[in-house]
């Protein structure tokens, strides 16, 4: 039940961001079609820090990622128009496996999570 609640006071929470994949709202990031069963959810105070991956030259290859890892450490969410874009942003999470997304806005984004963690930490978050 808590879990539920949890879940739904994040689903009425105001969105910064919503780009029919990636949500980011008061109280964390929701990524759409993470999971086979929906989405995952990421409260800002759990995120260490973000990093943006480019998806051209030596990446170009994990454009074509369409949903799952290639390398173990890199999960991506389902985004089949992911081969069309150029940044990714990787959220640590203090976990091997790190989730990775692909938003159609990447700088706002990486913006909302920084400014997040400016109030959680005080400074940006580390990278």
């Amino acid at each position: 039940m808590e879990r539920q609640e949890g879940q739904m006071n994040m689903a009425m929470a105001t969105a910064a961001y919503d780009d029919g994949t990636i949500l980011c709202d008061d109280q964390g990031i929701a990524i759409r079609r993470y999971y086979p069963w929906g989405a995952k959810r990421i409260r800002y105070a759990s995120i260490r820090g973000v990093e943006t991956l480019s998806l051209t030259g030596v990446n170009t290859v994990r454009r074509w990622r369409i949903w799952g890892s290639g390398d173990f450490v890199h999960w991506w969410n389902f985004d089949p128009s992911r081969p069309k874009k150029r940044v990714a942003l990787v959220l640590d999470v203090g976990h091997r496996v790190r989730p990775t997304i692909t938003p159609d806005d990447a700088a706002a984004v990486a913006r909302i999570i920084t400014e997040k963690g400016q109030e959680r930490w005080g400074r940006t978050p580390p990278r």
